[in-house]
């Protein structure tokens, strides 16, 4: 036992978000932090948050976050007497939380006994199993022969889902349609899990159609005491990853809410469970519940569940390893309101998820919600590691204002430099589905969200091109930026949204109150009126922003424009960008794990060609036709920037 004065300095073992996240608390309780940076972070805010720092190594995470000796000589060198690992990294390998134990450090999170127990998916789902927690059908025996994880997903049936045992956050996964898939997926989901956790183990599970995922935060001291805080629905997602998540779900009712927790919380007893964690469920249609696996460690949306309880859950964090008892029991949470969190990441849903790096050059973040971030105009957004890039967090009394809040804040958010998808989540929160609370996980598939971010009505269109006309009326026009001419006006307009740009054509007279914009065929007419408001063919839309950023609201919906910096998009999901004739480019940089193919060979239409590996996920290239690969230009291990030649396809 300890006090928690003597917890400082704390080494907190991550970057980005979540390090400077841990730091904001220790500094409130008079806590020391180090952080510790690779080669990419040496300018990283995490850095210049910290009270001390030190660089641990090259930019890869395996040379630097992921390597335990490195981490460890830093603590040692810098005098930490605790290590916070945040989420994601080392955060839930238990052999390195023994490892700072051993070396007479406190380790902030579960005991590293408690990790093995459940951090691990395979032995949770084997402990679940045996203390009566309802589980999907499948395969999380030690045997992780091809053979034997072959014959069991012929048992389990397709589809099915194949899961990294060790990490999460959607790594290591790949979901399988029949058994053609399997073998090809099976290697895929090893290779991401070594790369991402150090451990190729994977168990296989039931895919479930359209289920909600619900998850329970967990929290427990060494007295004895151990509580849940409520349940998350972190259903919206993409490539297993949550991009939205809020506490409470619409779906969970008082019963349930406490049967779920019952099973949460009776798991982490027998697991001799301390500290905070999430054991994540499964919710079917019809009310039933399956064990997913826990996580041990704080989890992203823990902003949530804080949110809901005016609990800081690091302070609770570093409050259990100091020794002190939880603060309160079971029957003291509350849950107040409705909190609502987005994830802002660096990536274009357009061209198939394909994540995003450069330079920041424009940041504009909300003040009407709380962010939790790392980013600021000049910071540099690396292909090494997670593309998160900040959370944005409302909360309000009800459901419906915290979905209203959280748009207010998005339609705010303004990041160039990148691209990310603050359209995608403005798209998703008014959809009228979202906003009736009927989710799923295949919620972005079913409505199409990702098809129409390509889409912009006339409507809102001729908005922003006709303010162009509007302004030039109480402006210089010998400064103006836009294009005039005397007597009339008839010009091109283009705007971009999600990267895809727009064009539309305005006429007018100068002397008129209105102008006319046409595309494709057709016209609107367009009125100036007051207030950020102008008449559409009769009707009021708003519009707000500047001269080059608009954001324009019509039917419900939110369009946030752009006219600088258009680009249209050119890849599709699992493609590369065509350069010289028969040239494929990377979509993205990053490492090429994998060439598939050799010089020569003939392939066929949307053949996997090259697997690259950026941002701690894995993309496939794939032959846009069939042919010869005429040439190879890259090998397994090769580091390339974005839209570096891979190889030349023939015909």
């Amino acid at each position: 036992m300890t006090s928690i004065e003597q917890l400082s300095p704390v080494l907190v073992a991550n970057r980005g978000e979540i390090a400077i996240r841990v730091m904001r608390t220790c500094r409130r309780l008079g806590l020391r932090t180090i952080a510790v940076y690779s080669d990419a972070d040496a300018h990283s805010a995490h850095v210049a948050a910290a009270d001390l720092a030190i660089h641990i190594g090259p930019s890869p995470a395996t040379e630097s976050y992921l390597n335990q000796d490195r981490v460890m000589a830093a603590a040692t060198h810098m005098g930490a007497r605790a290590i916070h690992p945040g989420y994601g990294f080392l955060s839930e390998n238990a052999d390195f939380a023994q490892r700072v134990v051993e070396a007479g450090l406190t380790w902030v999170g579960p005991p590293p006994q408690a990790m093995r127990a459940l951090g691990d998916k395979a032995r949770a789902k084997a402990l679940a199993e045996r203390n009566g927690v309802p589980l999907l059908p499948g395969y999380h025996a030690a045997d992780q022969s091809f053979d034997t994880l072959q014959a069991e997903a012929h048992r389990i049936g397709w589809p099915l889902l194949i899961k990294a045992s060790a990490g999460g956050g959607g790594r290591g996964m790949r979901v399988v349609e029949s058994a053609d898939d399997f073998a090809s997926a099976l290697e895929a989901a090893r290779r991401e899990a070594q790369s991402s956790f150090g451990d190729d183990r994977v168990l296989l599970e039931r895919y479930v159609l359209s289920p909600r995922h619900v998850e329970v935060q967990i929290i427990g001291d060494h007295h004895g005491n151990l509580i849940h805080l409520g349940e998350r629905e972190c259903s919206i997602q993409r490539r297993h990853q949550k991009l939205i998540e809020e506490s409470p779900s619409p779906a969970v009712d008082p019963d349930l809410r406490e049967r779920m927790g019952t099973a949460a919380l009776r798991l982490a007893r027998a697991a001799d469970y301390t500290n905070a964690g999430t054991v994540e469920f499964l919710l079917e249609p019809d009310g039933a519940f399956s064990f997913l696996e826990v996580n041990a460690r704080l989890q992203v949306e823990h902003p949530a569940t804080e949110a809901i309880t005016g609990l800081d859950l690091v302070e609770l964090q570093l409050r259990i390893v100091a020794g002190e008892t939880l603060p309160l029991s079971q029957r003291d949470v509350r849950l107040g309101g409705h909190a609502m969190e987005a994830r802002v990441i660096a990536e274009d849903a357009l061209a198939g998820w394909v994540p995003s790096s450069g330079t920041l050059t424009r940041v504009v973040l909300p003040d009407s919600a709380r962010v939790d971030t790392w980013v600021a105009e000049g910071a540099s957004v690396s292909p090494y590691y997670d593309s998160l890039l900040a959370k944005v967090i409302a909360h309000a009394t009800t459901r419906e204002g915290a979905v209203r809040d959280l748009a207010t804040a998005l339609r705010e958010t303004r990041i160039e430099g990148v691209s990310q998808n603050v359209d995608l989540l403005l798209a998703t929160l008014e959809n009228p589905s979202f906003v009736r609370g009927d989710l799923h996980t295949g919620f972005l598939a079913e409505h199409h969200v990702v098809e129409d971010l390509s889409e912009v009505p006339l409507e809102v269109l001729a908005t922003v091109s006709a303010l162009d006309h509007f302004q030039s009326h109480v402006e210089d026009p010998w400064s103006s930026r836009r294009s005039w001419r005397l007597g009339r006006v008839d010009q091109p307009a283009a705007w971009s949204r999600a990267g895809v740009q727009h064009r539309a054509s305005v006429t007018a007279d100068l002397d008129s109150p209105g102008v006319t914009v046409s595309r494709d065929g057709h016209s609107v007419g367009v009125q100036r009126a007051a207030n950020g408001v102008v008449l559409v063919d009769g009707q009021s839309v708003a519009v707000s922003g500047d001269d080059d950023w608009r954001v324009v609201q019509w039917q419900g919906r939110s369009y946030r424009l752009e006219r600088t910096g258009p680009v249209t998009v050119e890849a599709t999901a699992g493609e590369g960008r065509s350069g010289a004739a028969g040239e494929l480019l990377a979509p993205m940089p990053g490492r090429i794990v994998k060439v598939a193919v050799a010089k020569g060979e003939h392939v066929l239409a949307n053949q996997p060609l090259v697997v690259l590996e950026a941002m701690k996920m894995e993309h496939v290239v794939e032959a846009p036709h069939a042919g010869v690969v005429a040439d190879l230009r890259v090998k397994q291990g090769d580091q390339v920037p974005n839209g570096a030649a891979l190889l030349t396809l023939e015909p």
